[in-house]
């Protein structure tokens, strides 16, 4: 709705423009090229309808920093959603993390450190800020390149239904889970997916360099 607001007094501006152009047509045709100018640095700099940085939610780094998805802009972001005291798939998948993040660090490309490696977790209510930020230390994953996010329940859901990650809670300290690996643009936009757990690592590798050559 706002969207169509938005167009309707684009416009209308555009039609108070046309009528002053039959007064001072030279005048306008000047405020008209700078418009145009505006108008297509607006565009590059806009966010597409499919971009993870459109949605609003708030979480909480391992850091305790508050962000939202629109903080990382600009960066190639690998995402996996997990919980830290799980004893059977996650461990898989922080290792396949790590395996990523090896082979990215030894491409031959630029703006390496443009990638977040982000560990989502599903269990917000053990996975505190603290509790992430003591599994980061422990597992030597606490540089800025790694990020661990938690929020609560309803955020963390619509969240995995962005990524078509299905989770549920089996007992008082287990869960089922997929384990996907998604990339996204520098833009937010999903690019690639790949199922995790002692995987082929070139489909996602192969992505984060293909993202990172069209950074400027």
């Amino acid at each position: 709705m706002k969207k169509i607001y938005l167009l309707l007094a684009a416009l209308g501006f555009f039609s108070l423009q046309s009528c002053r152009n039959v007064e001072k047509p030279v005048a306008e045709d000047k405020t008209q090229q700078q418009e145009n100018i505006d108008t297509q640095e607006s565009k590059e700099g806009a966010i597409s309808d499919i971009s993870i940085y459109n949605l609003p939610e708030v979480w909480t780094t391992q850091n305790g920093n508050d962000i939202q998805w629109k903080d990382y802009k600009g960066n190639v972001l690998v995402v996996v959603m997990i919980y830290t005291s799980c004893k059977a798939a996650c461990p898989i998948l922080i290792r396949d993390m790590r395996e990523i993040r090896k082979q990215v660090e030894a491409l031959e490309v630029p703006y390496k450190d443009k990638v977040k490696y982000i560990l989502v977790s599903i269990d917000p209510e053990v996975d505190t800020p603290e509790h992430l930020k003591s599994f980061a230390q422990e597992n030597d994953m606490d540089d800025d390149q790694w990020v661990f996010l938690r929020s609560d329940e309803e955020k963390t859901r619509e969240f995995a239904a962005v990524l078509a990650v299905n989770y549920k809670q089996i007992s008082p300290v287990d869960f089922s889970h997929s384990n996907i690996i998604s990339v996204f643009n520098a833009e937010g936009e999903l690019t690639s997916q790949q199922e995790g757990l002692g995987i082929d690592y070139q489909k996602t590798v192969g992505e984060v360099k293909k993202q990172l050559l069209e950074l400027k």
